[in-house]
């Protein structure tokens, strides 16, 4: 107990009594003159000065390549009367080995915070460097405003003057999640065949890459032409209009022969601020797993290919146009709005899809009975829009950046009536009646796309002279 005092007090205590005994003396004199286990602690806590010295002192003899240290043993006896001193040793080389294992689990935890400080300013700052790249980047060609252009064509055509050419076969390109929406396009379509136009809805895979979709196009556009010998003049919507921009970039050897022009509606052409923050990494939402939970809807539930959302990413976009540029001869028209957000937007309500009754009483056709299913997909896309005005401060459609939706060297259509993304396909429950329809819309884009056409041809002609 007096040796338990010395230590609080602050004095050394002997670890081991000197006598000749050897190794077989040193347990039972270890147990009489050290102090209980705590005590111990408390004493050793209490000589960090002391132990600092016999540190950097072992360090050097270590550094010396000294044969006699042997930081494994924890009782080096030698029988010479130095028992202690070895045993001191050991406990030294335990004592180092906490340290650095401190030292090190630190550093770890210190790694681990930094790589949560990053990733919560990637978390953040999120898609502000992105959006808006396509303006900024100084290689792709100007756009230009066809928006007056575009109203006067509209306003003809709601007055019952239409002057799209039955010379020419129009293709309609769904987008995202198409497949699960049968009344995409349907429509337009419909009001299409009432003028006489030829109008075809691409039956592609919404969910499929978007080279992969090109191909399918392209194999679309060539069997239009060689079966009617009419050019085909096209209107892709949100990845619709991706996936046909990139089949007339990939493939213009084979088809500037048979297309017309190309319309793109609320297309992420510069890349989806919405798509980049779901399946960003390194962000926080990696420890909720946001892209696997994409991955099961899109692959597992609807069969869909995960590079579909990844290809309208910010980052494969500039990859792909870096590589892929729309032809300068070819006529394009970019249509882009803004989605309202006010009380009453948030309350809209819009068909999505029919779904099939229990035949309960036969129909005329022997066709099953439908049902329009209903859900709020206008007060979803009220919802992003509003998100991505105060997060970014940027307008959109719910879906895509207007600033994203301008295919360089384009004729861009920026009208002021508040449309969200899913109203070009799928007609609302409460449309304005004094308002174009959707069909309408689109009719007038394509317009719009035949008479830049006809502009592009006398500007060339006129150069050829």
């Amino acid at each position: 107990m007096r040796d338990a005092e010395r230590c609080r007090n602050g004095e050394s205590a002997p670890l081991v009594a000197q006598n000749d005994k050897g190794f077989d003396g040193l347990i039972p004199q270890l147990f009489t003159s050290l102090p209980a286990l705590n005590e111990a602690v408390s004493c050793l806590a209490q000589t960090t000065t002391y132990f600092t010295g016999c540190f950097s002192d072992y360090a050097a003899r270590a550094t010396a390549g000294d044969p006699s240290e042997n930081t494994g043993v924890i009782v080096h006896s030698n029988h010479n009367g130095q028992n202690g001193i070895s045993m001191f040793q050991g406990a030294e080389a335990i004592l180092v080995m906490r340290i650095i294992w401190s030292t090190e689990f630190s550093q770890s935890l210190k790694t681990k915070n930094l790589r949560l400080i990053e990733r919560a300013q990637r978390t953040v700052r999120g898609s502000a460097d992105d959006i808006g790249w396509l303006k900024r980047d100084p290689e792709m060609p100007p756009v230009e405003d066809g928006t007056e252009k575009f109203a006067e064509i509209l306003d003809n055509i709601r007055h019952g003057l239409h002057k799209l050419p039955n010379t020419m076969v129009y293709l309609l390109v769904p987008g995202l999640f198409s497949n699960h929406g049968p009344l995409y396009f349907v429509s337009t379509k419909t009001s299409f065949s009432k003028l006489g136009l030829t109008c075809h809805i691409a039956k592609i895979h919404s969910e499929a890459s978007v080279e992969k979709n090109a191909k399918e196009i392209k194999d679309y556009i060539e069997e239009i032409y060689w079966g009617s010998k009419k050019r085909v003049l096209l209107l892709g919507h949100s990845k619709g209009g991706v996936d046909a921009a990139a089949a007339l970039s990939i493939y213009w050897s084979d088809l500037k022969d048979k297309v017309a022009g190309l319309a793109i509606a609320q297309s992420p052409y510069g890349g989806s601020p919405i798509a980049s923050d779901i399946l960003r990494e390194g962000q926080l939402g990696d420890y909720v797993n946001i892209r696997k939970l994409m991955e099961i809807l899109i692959c597992k539930v609807i069969k869909g290919d995960m590079q579909a959302l990844e290809d309208l990413t910010y980052k494969r976009r500039k990859e792909f146009l870096k590589k892929h540029h729309l032809p300068r001869e070819l006529p394009v028209v970019s249509f882009h709005t803004e989605a309202g957000i006010t009380p009453a937007v948030l309350a809209t309500l819009s068909h999505i899809a029919h779904a099939e009754l229990p035949l309960t009483a036969p129909l005329s056709d022997g066709q099953p009975a439908r049902l329009p299913v209903v859900m709020p997909l206008g007060a979803v896309m009220a919802a992003c829009a509003q998100l991505l005005r105060v997060r970014y401060s940027e307008k959109s459609d719910g879906v895509v950046a207007r600033c994203d939706a301008e295919a360089p060297g384009s004729v861009v259509v920026r009208p002021k009536r508040k449309l969200d993304h899913a109203w070009m396909v799928y007609s609302s429950l409460n449309d304005d009646p004094s308002e174009a329809d959707a069909a309408q819309v689109c009719e007038a884009l394509l317009t719009l796309v035949v008479e830049v056409g006809q502009k592009k041809r006398r500007e060339l002609s006129m150069k050829d002279e």
